[in-house]
């Protein structure tokens, strides 16, 4: 019986992305799917500042941006009439630290549809109508067997279960489910074409009367496409009725000042209830559980399938580091430790701007822009919790200490525009950061010595090292790795530190794999820069024990 190394089960957004991570780390990964054709869903409407980070780090944000619209202004209608136009992100823009100031409008089914690409491109491809029917530990609990309703049994020494909110590995696992879900709080959604002229496709229309709602958003790369949400229909008993193309047209005609007819197609149609759930627990073993498999929550914000692509890009690393023999399996004990606490405070964060929402459309001119806050960039996400961000901060002075901003053990990595050292081509941190690496940059000449000292220990264990120069400083002297030139000092500004720490030493600064920090410190402390890599990529690497098979 042949083995691989992780299979992933679901080919949503979630189980993609984590595809694409591991593929390109050359981890042998398979992903399958129940379902017998890629499905067309209508559900989120595209990733969010932080995802569209994650995508670029994977190399198709520029496909997803060509493919996909800016987010749109909203106008609000009461009584079929207009009485409110909002942009919710009229006072943000980009920055050198944060060049996706806004998430960006596409189909689900075109995203996946993009990341399912990228992964053939590295030979990997779904296996659809692939449903798991059991899982079992094997001997010594060194791999797992996976049934397939087909009657085949096969063998991995990973398994993660990113089939959604009713998931099946789930279930088999056993894991809890506990939350609500909200009976009365219910949404019809679909798929829907209009005539052609019929809205402003520039606009994002949203209907909130007393007695029901209808919100139309044009679906881009299409003409006359539109996703549809709205209250139901309901019956003499005040239970909401199913979603139906002539029911739309019947919600179309009481709302807005359209006719019926103007509805041409209705496609995807289902019901949405508010359900606000968290697994038990994200891992049994040698399983793991991610995106809706893991927690559901409000939709309010659209975070649900942008922290289920950010629990990939997570766990995707920890992975790939420990298969590939650069890491200890207790590696793999921080993505609970880190994700979990992020997913509840996702629900406490949508259940508020739901609440903050139906609150606003109580009166003309509230709309959906309540629920955008600048949580849901996913731009402040970090993990200073963590046990990986823990063991040099109460022992050693965080570069920046003092300054409200600047970034600490854990945070995401700020990005800044810089030149190639080498091309003096334009370039930018976070593309110095993309790939399947650690990188530990170095700010200032005394950061020489252990950046030498870096690429010769661990330059095999998937270690790159990156010299940060200043404008002013001489160049002569080569640096091991990459070398970029801070020419506009946005490097220096958003890491809390110029050339040096005013000790003349110069900064460390080690970025995980995901682009969140795993030390800020200065270059003399070649202590804690060790010790940092030895939490990040294991201490058995670092003895000269490697290449083993987890």
């Amino acid at each position: 019986m042949g083995m691989t190394d992780v299979l992933i089960v679901g080919a949503g957004p979630t189980g993609l992305v984590l595809a694409c991570d591991l593929a390109r780390r050359g981890t042998a990964v398979r992903i399958v799917d129940r379902s017998p054709a890629p499905p067309r869903t209508s559900r989120a409407k595209g990733p969010n500042a932080r995802s569209l980070e994650i995508l670029d780090g994977l190399g198709v944000a520029e496909e997803v941006l060509a493919a996909g619209s800016a987010p749109l202004p909203m106008v609000k209608y009461r009584d079929r009439l207009p009485v409110a136009e909002t942009d919710p992100w009229a006072d943000s823009a980009p920055s050198p630290d944060a060049p996706y100031d806004r998430g960006r409008l596409i189909a689900q089914w075109r995203l996946e549809e993009i990341l399912r690409d990228r992964l053939a491109g590295y030979g990997v491809r779904v296996e659809l109508g692939r449903e798991v029917t059991g899982l079992a530990e094997g001997p010594g609990g060194r791999h797992v067997d996976v049934m397939f309703a087909e009657g085949r049994t096969e063998r991995a020494r990973y398994v993660v279960g990113c089939d959604g909110a009713h998931s099946s590995v789930r279930k088999l696992l056993g894991i809890g489910f506990e939350g609500t879900t909200a009976e009365d709080q219910v949404m019809v959604c679909g798929d829907v074409d209009l005539a052609d002229g019929a809205l402003d496709r520039t606009r994002w229309h949203q209907w909130f009367d007393e007695d029901g709602a209808v919100m139309l958003c044009p679906i881009p790369g299409t003409r006359t496409g539109w996703w549809f949400q709205a209250g139901p229909e309901r019956d003499g008993r005040g239970r909401p009725l199913a979603p139906t193309a002539d029911g739309f047209r019947r919600l179309l005609a009481r709302h807005t000042a359209l006719a019926g007819r103007a509805l041409t197609r209705a496609e995807l149609l289902s019901t949405y209830r508010v359900n606000v759930r968290m697994a038990d627990r994200f891992r049994a073993g040698r399983v793991f559980l991610a995106g809706d498999a893991a927690h559901v929550h409000a939709v309010a914000g659209g975070l649900g399938m942008n922290t289920g692509i950010q629990d990939a890009f997570n766990l995707g690393w920890k992975l790939g580091l420990v298969l590939a023999g650069h890491a200890g399996a207790k590696l793999l004990d921080t993505y609970e430790e880190e994700r979990l606490p992020v997913a509840a405070r996702t629900l406490d964060l949508t259940s508020e701007r739901l609440r903050a929402t139906l609150e606003a459309i109580r009166r003309p001119g509230g709309g959906l822009d309540a629920a955008i806050t600048p949580d849901t960039t996913g731009l402040g996400v970090g993990y200073r919790w963590s046990s990986l961000a823990r063991g040099h901060a109460d022992t050693v002075r965080q570069i920046g200490d003092g300054l409200p901003d600047a970034p600490q053990a854990g945070d995401r990595a700020p990005d800044a525009p810089c030149v190639n050292a080498l091309t003096g081509a334009r370039t930018r941190l976070h593309r110095v950061f993309a790939g399947p690496h650690t990188t530990v940059l170095g700010f200032g000449p005394g950061s020489a010595a252990v950046l030498r000292e870096v690429a010769a220990s661990y330059g095999d264990a998937g270690v790159r090292t990156c010299r940060v120069y200043a404008a002013h400083e001489d160049r002569a002297a080569s640096s091991p790795g990459t070398a970029v030139v801070d020419d506009e000092g946005h490097a220096a500004a958003a890491y809390g530190t110029g050339a040096s720490d005013g000790r003349g030493t110069g900064t460390l600064v080690v970025v995980r794999p995901d682009h969140h920090l795993g030390l800020s410190a200065p270059a003399d402390d070649a202590r804690s820069g060790h010790a940092c890599l030895r939490r990040l990529h294991g201490s058995e690497r670092f003895s000269g024990i490697g290449g083993r098979r987890p």
